[in-house]
Parts: structure tokens; sequence; C-alpha cells
């Protein structure tokens, strides 16, 4: 299936999760926020929200700073 993420379209398995998003982009442990279709996705749901083709997703780093 076809997701775009980041607006860069990208082939996934067929059932592939948020939270396999995750790992494909190597940002396990990484302080960050996901968006789906434009609404926030909350990290408890990674591992269960499965992706339809055609999904946005866009991630957002956080960067600590004073």
């Amino acid at each position: 299936m076809q997701v775009v993420i980041n607006g860069q379209s990208r082939d996934l398995p067929n059932g592939a999760t948020a939270a396999d998003i995750i790992e494909l982009l190597g940002l396990q442990g990484k302080r960050l926020a996901m968006e789906i279709n434009e609404e926030i996705l909350p990290r408890s749901q990674y591992p269960d929200h499965t992706l339809r083709d055609g999904d946005h997703v866009e991630i957002v780093h956080a960067i600590g700073g004073g």
C-alpha cells in the first residue's frame, strides 16, 4: 500500500501500524508527535493503529532548548 510520510510516498506492507513507521524510520525512543490524516495520534495508540492505503502521516521531532 502507498502511504505519504512527511510529503514522501512510501510503500508499506498491508497491515502496517504507526509503530512500524517509527521503527522503519529509526525513531524509536525519540520525542516526537505523529499526525495521521490531520489528526494527532496518541503515542499509546501507535502499536494498534493500522494504516490504510493513501494515509498521510506527518511526524514532528521535539527539540529541547532554553
